[in-house]
């Protein structure tokens, strides 16, 4: 009897023990339930356009000369700063000296000439004004004296051109600045017959810079002047530049039917980093709000699973009001309880906020978003809890990180699993 009682017991207990077991693995098999949480914040939202374009100096001047010759000495070199009026270069001056000797002696004759006539004039007028003289006499007289007057003036103005000449076989520097690239070299003949040939570049001021940067015409219409740049060049991939945008031209460019326009940067250069003919990647800030109420875009995608959402709840002491009293009910909607689906109507937006371990649907009004953020203008403060995800860890998932544990030892090289 004593055995069979004790056989009875050891069941019994078998029972109680396989029972618990099961029970134990079913709670398993639920699972833990994850909620992903962010802060709602201050911050920026920013929208911008991404275009590419060469760094220029504001003010370059191609310096030239008027006249042909030989260079006969240069005065400065690449990368020479230099001032206006400064001498840069000078032409031989052989010839132009000889045509200025010539123009001087025409000069002379004419005004010898000119001054012989107005003599003669000044003789024959009175005789003239008494009838001494026949009026023909006179005619030729003051014809002689005109022909000779515009004789002078031409000379005089031949010899000028011959001076201004000579000048020009003097290069001076238009504005202050630095030499970009010298052209020639002393003892090389240049020849301005046809067009003006270029002997120095010259950059007026390198501390302030331009970019000249081409806006695809999908873009261009939300390109303003005045809106904030950042760029950065191949030189200092790790840095940003500031800039902003000072012009947008009207003048398209189609290049393989692809249409673009051009606008006008701004860089304040101080440290000379940057150079004429580096290729800038511009960001220009078409749309920006600093300071602003922000959430992720992704609480506004997360609608929680109701059956999820209904264990999730089960599993928390549910309060009689929400943390907050009539304010935070207020704020749960239209007469939603915790944990509900709000009822919003169509085109509704609805936050999900973590409250004394509650979940509460919060409608919201938002503004400007870059797909990452996301402005709230009503509905949420700054320091509220909101939830991004909300998922159920299985049996499977539990037992599959177990697996990976990198503390774990694992079976040696080439066992077979």
């Amino acid at each position: 009897m004593k055995k069979k009682t004790i056989i009875i017991i050891t069941a019994a207990v078998a029972v109680v023990v396989a029972g618990y077991l099961l029970f134990g693995r079913k709670q398993a098999s639920a699972g833990k339930i994850n909620v992903e949480t962010a802060k709602v914040e201050k911050g920026t939202i920013s929208k911008s356009v991404t275009a590419t374009g060469t760094l220029e100096a504001i003010t370059t001047v191609e310096v030239g000369t008027q006249v042909s010759g030989i260079v006969q000495n240069i005065y400065v070199d690449f990368n020479s700063i230099v001032k206006k009026g400064q001498l840069l270069a000078k032409l031989d001056t052989t010839n132009l000296a000889a045509s200025m000797e010539q123009t001087k002696a025409a000069l002379d004759n004419a005004k010898a000439e000119l001054d012989f006539q107005e003599a003669n004039y000044k003789r024959l007028a009175p005789l003239n004004g008494k009838n001494l003289i026949s009026q023909s006499d006179f005619d030729q007289t003051v014809y002689n004296l005109n022909r000779a007057r515009a004789s002078y003036n031409s000379a005089l103005a031949q010899h000028r051109r011959n001076k201004i000449n000579m000048d020009y076989a003097f290069i001076h520097s238009p504005i202050d600045g630095i030499v970009l690239n010298r052209a020639v070299e002393e003892g090389q003949t240049v020849a301005a017959s046809f067009n003006t040939p270029t002997l120095f570049t010259i950059a007026n001021d390198l501390t302030q810079m331009k970019v000249e940067a081409d806006v695809d015409e999908a873009d261009i219409g939300q390109v303003k002047k005045g809106q904030r740049v950042e760029f950065t060049v191949d030189a200092y991939p790790e840095e940003k530049f500031a800039g902003e945008v000072t012009e947008v031209r009207l003048e398209p460019t189609i290049t393989n039917n692809v249409v673009t326009y051009t606008i006008v940067i701004s860089a304040y250069n101080p440290d000379f980093k940057l150079m004429p003919g580096m290729t800038a990647s511009t960001n220009i800030f078409t749309t920006e709000k600093t300071d602003i109420t922000v959430v992720p875009s992704k609480a506004l995608r997360f609608t929680p699973d109701e059956k999820l959402l209904s264990s999730y709840i089960k599993n928390r002491p549910r309060p009689e009001m929400p943390a907050g009293g009539p304010e935070m009910s207020k704020r749960a909607g239209q007469g939603n309880a915790p944990g509900m689906m709000p009822a919003g109507g169509k085109g509704a937006k609805t936050i999900w906020i973590m409250k004394d371990s509650m979940i509460i649907p919060v409608p919201v009004e938002t503004g400007l978003d870059d797909d990452l953020k996301t402005e709230i203008i009503k509905g949420l403060k700054e320091g509220d809890e909101i939830v991004l995800d909300l998922t159920q860890e299985t049996a499977a998932t539990t037992k599959k990180a177990a697996a990976r544990n990198p503390f774990m030892p694992g079976p040696p090289p080439g066992a077979r699993r």
